[in-house]
């Protein structure tokens, strides 16, 4: 028998179980729409879109239907990866923002919102590798979104703190402030219309969204607020299917997404890491940690300047900034006694995450998000689809790899 070491070196009051499959994830009432997915018979695939819905109902601030999405998927055999992020409408360039926001990128409102590629990375893992009918994978979050939920603590306070941010966008209010406000710690939040709109989503396969009647309604609601999104840039939003890239570090291969995301950057810090022999330090020791910081800010650094689309990287490809030889210079920058000026930015926020792996060895990474708290800030009038605001992290500088 397997002799297990129980030791732990953080208070936790939650103890270890042996199961056949496991769903983790931020909110309960998530999780356990991805265990009845497998409790049905379906795969770790059929598990992560069930939580996942039912994240854009309880985790409102986190994530909505008009966010984005990336995975990470193991198949029992091969790795695969895939990005759901959409792109800037057609219409956007520099002189669009240089007339209408001073040449600035505005962080909020119709014209921080990109193409939301979350529905269509739904799709796309359910076709290739879900089990169960795809309307299946909707019915919890269907049923709260139509029964309700209790809000909580920290939802409550996120929420909260968005309201004065958010309450004059469009039709913020009309969805997040039913009362006037932002709901209590342990009131009953519900959305009929975001019941309708899941449910479109799962009657049309995703089709709804982007070509059918909730597009026509993000649409309309962009023009009449004279935003640069149509129905052609909505019908042209696919998920795709990358390669992943990876780092060794420790013994062990770490896996991310590429550009657009920003996993590389976590990969360069490792890479960082080992000229800078962080095995020497004890774990959470105050050398260790400081190490890890100068590397990450490092890597942010190069990430804001360089990482854009992969087909678009103009000067440094994917390859240099996972050069051994380029991050052993990098590291060399690093002072074990000091901390560097740091020279990026780093907009406050956070999103949900999901893990799921079945009995068949099948195992997904799952994110979506809405960028920063309750993204643009706009809602779709009566569909409760709330738009993210990825745009925000463009440049209008044209020298700028995201421009």
């Amino acid at each position: 028998m397997v002799d297990f070491d129980w030791s732990h070196s953080y208070p936790s009051l939650r103890m270890p179980l042996f199961a056949r499959n496991v769903v983790a994830t931020s909110q309960p009432l998530a999780a356990q729409a991805g265990l009845r997915m497998l409790m049905k018979g379906g795969n770790a695939v059929d598990a992560a879109i069930a939580a996942a819905a039912v994240l854009t109902v309880v985790e409102p601030v986190s994530c909505g239907l008009g966010g984005d999405a990336c995975a990470l998927l193991w198949d029992g055999t091969a790795l695969h990866g895939l990005n759901g992020t959409g792109a800037a409408p057609a219409a956007w360039t520099p002189d669009y923002f240089s007339k209408r926001h001073a040449g600035r990128m505005p962080q909020r409102g119709w014209d921080s919102v990109t193409l939301p590629g979350q529905v269509a990375a739904w799709v796309e893992l359910a076709e290739r590798f879900g089990k169960l009918p795809f309307a299946d994978l909707f019915e919890p979050a269907i049923e709260l979104a139509e029964r309700g939920f209790l809000v909580s603590q920290i939802v409550q306070q996120k929420w909260a703190a968005a309201v004065p941010l958010l309450k004059d966008q469009p039709g913020f209010a009309a969805a997040f402030m039913p009362r006037g406000r932002a709901p209590e710690i342990g009131e009953c939040f519900s959305s009929t219309e975001l019941a309708h709109s899941l449910t479109r989503i799962a009657e049309s396969h995703g089709d709804a969204f982007y070509r059918g009647e909730l597009a026509d309604a993000i649409a309309q609601h962009a023009a009449q607020h004279g935003a640069a999104l149509t129905l052609e840039d909505l019908a042209s939003v696919r998920a795709e299917w990358v390669q992943p890239i990876a780092m060794d570090y420790a013994g062990c291969t770490l896996h991310e997404l590429p550009p657009n995301g920003q996993g590389i950057a976590a990969l360069m810090a490792l890479g960082m890491l080992k000229h800078l022999r962080l095995e020497r330090y004890a774990v959470d020791s105050a050398d260790s940690v400081h190490l890890q910081i100068e590397a990450m800010k490092l890597a942010f650094a190069d990430a804001y300047q360089w990482v854009a689309d992969s087909r678009h990287m103009p000067e440094r490809s994917i390859a240099d900034l996972l050069d051994d030889g380029y991050l052993a210079e990098r590291a060399r920058l690093v002072d074990p006694r000091r901390a560097g000026e740091p020279v990026f930015g780093a907009p406050r926020g956070g999103t949900v995450y999901i893990s799921a792996a079945d009995e068949n060895g099948m195992m997904v990474s799952f994110i979506q998000s809405n960028f920063l708290g309750f993204g643009s800030g706009v809602v779709v009038p009566d569909t409760g689809i709330s738009l993210q605001n990825r745009g925000a992290g463009f440049s209008l500088n044209p020298r700028h790899a995201n421009c």
